[in-house]
């Protein structure tokens, strides 16, 4: 009996003395970790990147200078012409911007990924897995020790080593984390920008066609100006028969004795920024605005509805949409850019009227349990305001917008 226990006692005695190496190690590299802790920072030289962008915002505000100034030159061919410069100008120095911001933030992702490698192997394999993970037995532990306080001591090492590698790997993955998503940000505002090569192509093509109609001639110009203004508004007059057509179709659909319900206006105009120095005439163009030319600091007709719902999307998430084009471009531009859309409205999102030459977008303000919406708008003729141009509310069916995109 006592010669069969000195057998089974001894056994355990091998493998405990490899423990107690293996432990010796570790304690070792424990200790390097304890008193050289991780550092979580930043590892990428931000500089040159903030420098690049920084460039390029200055550029780009002296494009808007630039435009600004057009507003105190009289009407003519040279002042559209440079307008347009003006506005190639200031899309492709965006384009730059945006395409700087993606550069930095992929860097930052690529380094952060690499110290995250760099920290597990400092750490080494045996401390992560043993450690953190629990493979050396208590009483394993137990059995290597010299006497109960040191195997205390042990058990408070590697509580102590296993919190703090949690904590590290738990903040350099949540670092990680944050990248990636900015990296995401980064992506779907580079598919704006695809848009926004768009609209540069668009405006060459105008600037093109406007030179070639009028072949420099100023005469030729305004007669050109004139056609385009009753044009304008033909289109415009159809556009809000669509409108109207839609609000009809979808009440009918409802069951509601009414197409329309006018609200109380807001006397903040739902926080619209861009409608001073800024009208819409009686041809629905937009004048003024902050560059002088009828744009918006997006790039929109100010006081137009998707000028406004433009101004609505980025105040409620950061990131304003650019040249996503005509309303009824939107839900489209909105899945390029990884923006959700559907057929079902909520409060923020962003109604689309898809008929007509233009299509027209509005702002959800309230869902009601009776098929209807409270949504908010500009451009909406004679509604807030005589013509063109002005701030409104309404409650509509809900059916009267084909799609919502989900801000």
């Amino acid at each position: 009996m006592m010669e069969s226990m000195k057998r089974r006692s001894t056994t355990p005695v091998f493998k405990n003395k490899k423990a107690a190496k293996k432990i010796t190690l570790i304690t070792t590299a424990v200790l390097f970790a304890i008193l050289t802790p991780i550092q979580v920072a930043r590892v990428v030289n931000a500089d040159p990147y903030d420098d690049r962008i920084n460039a390029i915002q200055q550029e780009i505000d002296q494009y808007s200078a630039r435009a600004g100034a057009l507003k105190d030159q009289a009407d003519s061919l040279q002042k559209e012409v440079n307008a347009i410069t003006i506005q190639k100008d200031t899309i492709q120095a965006q384009i730059n911007l945006k395409q700087a911001e993606f550069d930095k933030i992929t860097a930052e992702i690529k380094a952060n990924e690499l110290k995250i490698v760099e920290n597990q192997d400092a750490l080494g394999s045996t401390i992560a897995d043993m450690y953190v993970d629990n493979k050396i037995s208590p009483l394993e532990m137990l059995a290597s020790s010299q006497n109960i306080g040191e195997y205390v001591d042990k058990q408070s090492y590697r509580s102590s080593v296993r919190d703090q590698l949690k904590t590290t790997i738990d903040d350099i993955r949540q670092l990680k984390q944050q990248l990636e998503t900015q990296k995401k940000d980064i992506e779907r505002i580079l598919a704006e920008e695809q848009l926004a090569r768009n609209a540069l192509a668009d405006k060459e093509a105008q600037q093109q066609s406007l030179v070639n109609q009028t072949r420099g001639q100023e005469a030729a110009y305004q007669q050109l100006t004139n056609t385009r203004e009753q044009d304008k508004l033909k289109v415009q007059q159809a556009q809000q028969a669509a409108i109207e057509a839609a609000m009809r179709a979808a009440a009918s659909r409802n069951g509601g004795s009414s197409v329309v319900n006018i609200l109380p206006g807001d006397p903040n105009k739902g926080g619209y920024p861009w409608e001073a120095g800024c009208y819409v005439d009686a041809n629905a163009w937009s004048h003024g605005g902050s560059g002088g030319d009828g744009t918006d600091p997006l790039g929109y007709g100010c006081r137009q509805c998707v000028s406004y719902t433009a101004y609505k999307a980025g105040a409620k998430t950061g990131n304003y949409p650019r040249y996503w084009g005509n309303a009824n471009m939107w839900p489209n531009s909105a899945r390029k850019a990884g923006i959700a859309t559907g057929s079902t409205p909520r409060v923020g999102s962003v109604g689309v009227i898809s008929a007509g030459a233009y299509g027209h977008v509005v702002w959800v303000e309230a869902v009601n349990g009776d098929g209807t919406v409270d949504i908010s708008q500009y451009n909406y003729f004679n509604a807030g305001g005589s013509g063109w141009g002005h701030y409104s509310k309404m409650r509509v069916s809900a059916s009267t917008y084909d799609t919502y995109i989900y801000f």
